[in-house]
């Protein structure tokens, strides 16, 4: 009988949270706010100035620039059990019909992609690559890209504006740990955004002992630039991960992986206490996530072109396992 009840409100639960999600994008479509400017970022390769298209832009537009979305946002879009409900439909058959209109949509290379053989969104969005189509910089005194996606660095966190001028970014909030956060507060920063076109497996950027996985509990607002220019505290909100990956020649580097809206889990797959560079570490469930790697003061010198871009607030692509930064 017990089990009976406890099932009726699990379904009770569900239905209603189904019917506001419902609500939410009907009020969207009523009432979209003005077009946001483009997210624009330089294309590593040619060099060349792009603009990102944006899986759901205007619900993220509604969600962070109106104001019916904004209190959606505070009430109900961040919290886990929307991101949890979205993700197990993901994880469910019918949801195999997403994926051919997304890749069509989004342009995604699908001559890379290891298997084709998807049963659920889910498992198209965690898809594994074939070998050697991310070649690995495998010197020693290198640094390279954890993930697919667009990359921003400053040098000097205690005195650079991180994503958003007007906000500081936060070590110790950050990372939940005051007494650790001293050891970075002016060190060096690296964020590689993940969109949702992206590969979403992440891997080591160097090798080295790895510490136990942390796990801080947090919301799950959009990582998405859209929302970043409204929010810029996002980092230090949502949930998030972090490894330490203690190297002779980077010292001890921070890896954090940070949850985003509609992001199911991180899925941490590496079992071990030593990482070579360019072993997976694990993957993000579908959303559009972040990896943030943060390196003590005089550790790392960060490649000049991604420097420049990032100096003229202009994100840059990069493909997991291609040099970034090298040793001091």
């Amino acid at each position: 009988m017990n089990e009976l009840r406890m099932k009726t409100t699990k379904n009770k639960k569900s239905w209603y949270a189904v019917l506001l999600m419902l609500a939410l994008f009907v009020s969207m479509a009523v009432c979209l706010p003005k077009s946001q400017k483009p997210i624009q970022y330089v294309d590593r390769v040619t060099g060349q100035m792009k603009t990102e298209t944006v899986a759901g832009e205007k619900w993220l537009a509604w969600l962070y620039y109106n104001p019916a979305g904004r209190a959606t946002l505070w009430t109900l879009a961040k919290r886990k059990f929307i991101s949890s409900i979205y993700g197990h439909w993901m994880d469910g058959t019918t949801s195999a019909q997403k994926i051919q209109p997304f890749i069509h949509d989004l342009d995604i290379d699908m001559s890379i992609v290891k298997d084709h053989d998807f049963n659920t969104f889910n498992e198209f969005f965690t898809r594994k690559l074939k070998e050697n189509v991310r070649p690995i910089d495998t010197s020693q005194t290198t640094v390279v890209s954890p993930a697919d996606g667009k990359i921003l660095a400053y040098t000097n966190i205690s005195n650079t504006d991180f994503i958003i001028k007007g906000y500081r970014f936060n070590v110790s909030a950050f990372l939940d740990n005051p007494q650790l956060a001293q050891k970075y507060k002016d060190g060096i920063l690296l964020a590689i955004r993940l969109s949702p076109a992206d590969y979403h497996r992440f891997h080591f950027p160097l090798d080295g002992n790895v510490s136990p996985t942390q796990k801080i509990d947090g919301d799950y607002y959009s990582v998405n630039p859209l929302a970043l220019r409204k929010k810029a505290e996002i980092f230090c909100l949502n949930k998030r991960e972090y490894t330490i990956i203690s190297n002779r020649h980077f010292g001890n580097v921070i890896m954090a992986e940070v949850g985003a809206t509609m992001v199911g889990s991180i899925v941490q797959t590496f079992e071990g206490s030593y990482a070579r560079k360019g072993e997976e570490k694990g993957y993000f469930k579908f959303g559009g996530s972040t990896v943030v790697l943060l390196f003590e003061r005089n550790r790392i010198i960060i490649d000049k072109d991604i420097l420049i871009n990032s100096s003229k607030g202009y994100e840059t692509t990069v493909k997991m396992g291609e040099r970034i930064g090298m040793k001091q």
